[in-house]
C-alpha cells in the first residue's frame, strides 16, 4: 500500500506536441515533468501502474473525427484506459491501496473524480493489467453484433489485434464450426492458427482478399466481425450467406490511413434478397458487458480456455513508441505499457 507521504513531488506525463499528417512518429509527443496534483474532496489520486494503447488513439490525435471521444489537444496530456493504485482519496469510499481503472493514462499520477473510477477486484484476474484487455468489445461483437451461433462459419477482420485475438477465441467457445481471420503478415497468420485456434487466415497484401476468403470459406460465411472495413468488409459481404449477421465493430482501415473515411460499396438489392443484417455496435452502448467479461476472462485465464495475447513495454517514456509500433502493425494482441 502506498502512503501519501511516499508520493514524489513531480511525475511525468506524455503530451501531444503536434498533430500527425499521416503516420504516428515519435516527434508528435513530448514527455514533461510536472508537479504531482493534489486531490480535492471527492477526488482520488492514483499511481498508474499500467496503461493501454489502442488504434483509436491515432484517430484522437487528429483535430476532428466522428469518434465520440474527446480528442487530444496540442500541449495537453493524452488520455486512455489505465489501472492503478489509489494513493489518496479524501472524502470518498475508496481507500489507499485500492485498485481502480480510470481514463487518464499517459501520466504516472492522475487525479480523477471518485464516482466514475471503477474499483477493481484485485484477485478476479490473474494479472491486473488484464483489466485493460479489449475483451468487452470482442464479447459485444461476437455475442450481440454478429450473434455467433453453433455451427457458424465466422470471419473476423483485424484478427491479430487486441480485439480480434480475443474475438476468435470467443467465437470458438460459442460453438463456431470454422473461424477465419485476416491479418497483415504470414507470421501473424501462423500465430492465429497455431495459438488461437483459427482454421484459416486471409493475409492482406498476398493477393485478392475476396479470392482468399472464397477459398477459406467455400460455403460462405454466416457471421462477420468486422474491425477493419474497406476491401475486407466488401469481401465478407460478397460471400455472406442468407441470414448472415455482420457486426461493424471497428474501422482500422480509416483509423490507420490518416486520410479520412474509407467507404465500402454495398449492393442493397443483394442484401435484401439474402436477408443480411448489418449492425454497427460500440461498447459505450453495451457497458453492462464489462463485468460479465471480467468474470468470464478470469475463469478462462485460470482454466486455460482463454489466453491474453499482448505486448508489454516498461516505462512511460516507451508509451509513444508503443502507440507508433501498434499503428505499424508490429505487435500481436493488445499493447500495454507498465509505468
Amino acid at each position: 500500500m502506498t502512503q501519501r507521504s511516499e508520493v514524489p513531488t513531480t511525475h511525468r506525463e506524455v503530451r501531444l506536441a503536434a498533430r500527425p499528417r499521416d503516420a504516428v512518429t515519435d516527434d508528435l509527443f513530448e514527455i514533461v515533468e510536472v508537479p504531482v496534483p493534489e486531490p480535492a474532496p471527492g477526488q482520488i489520486l492514483v499511481r498508474t501502474t499500467t496503461m493501454g494503447v489502442a488504434a483509436v488513439m491515432r484517430t484522437l490525435m487528429d483535430e476532428q473525427s466522428a469518434v465520440p471521444i474527446p480528442h487530444y489537444e496540442i500541449g495537453a496530456p493524452l488520455h486512455g484506459a489505465a489501472v492503478g493504485e489509489v494513493v489518496a482519496a479524501p472524502g470518498t469510499d475508496l481507500r489507499p491501496g485500492d485498485l481502480v481503472e480510470h481514463s487518464l493514462g499517459w501520466r504516472e499520477f492522475a487525479v480523477v473524480d471518485a464516482s466514475p473510477a471503477q474499483r477493481l477486484e484485485p484477485d478476479l484476474l490473474p494479472d491486473p493489467a488484464a483489466y485493460l484487455s479489449q475483451g468487452p468489445t470482442a464479447l459485444m461483437g461476437i455475442g450481440r453484433g454478429a450473434d455467433v451461433r453453433p455451427g457458424d462459419t465466422v470471419f473476423i477482420t483485424g484478427a491479430a489485434g487486441g480485439v480480434g485475438s480475443l474475438a476468435g477465441q470467443l467465437a470458438k467457445k460459442r460453438g463456431a464450426a470454422r473461424v477465419i481471420g485476416s491479418t497483415g503478415s504470414r507470421a501473424k497468420a501462423e500465430q492465429l492458427m497455431a495459438g488461437l485456434g483459427y482454421d484459416a487466415v486471409v493475409i492482406r497484401g498476398e493477393g485478392s482478399v475476396l479470392e482468399q476468403l472464397r477459398k477459406a470459406a467455400p460455403d460462405g460465411v454466416d457471421a462477420v466481425f468486422d474491425n477493419v472495413g474497406g476491401e475486407q468488409l466488401q469481401a465478407a459481404l460478397a460471400l455472406a450467406n442468407r441470414g448472415a449477421r455482420v457486426a461493424i465493430v471497428g474501422a482500422l482501415a480509416a483509423q490507420m490511413s490518416g486520410s479520412g473515411p474509407v467507404t465500402t460499396e454495398i449492393d442493397t438489392l443483394s442484401f435484401l434478397s439474402r436477408g443480411i443484417t448489418l449492425r454497427g455496435v460500440a461498447l459505450y452502448d453495451h457497458l453492462d458487458l464489462v463485468p460479465e467479461w471480467n468474470r468470464e476472462f478470469g475463469q478462462g485465464l485460470r482454466d486455460g480456455t482463454l489466453t491474453f495475447p499482448h505486448a508489454r513495454f516498461s516505462g512511460i517514456e516507451q508509451a509513444p513508441r508503443a502507440l507508433r509500433e501498434l499503428t505499424e502493425g508490429r505487435h500481436f494482441g493488445a499493447v500495454l505499457v507498465d509505468l
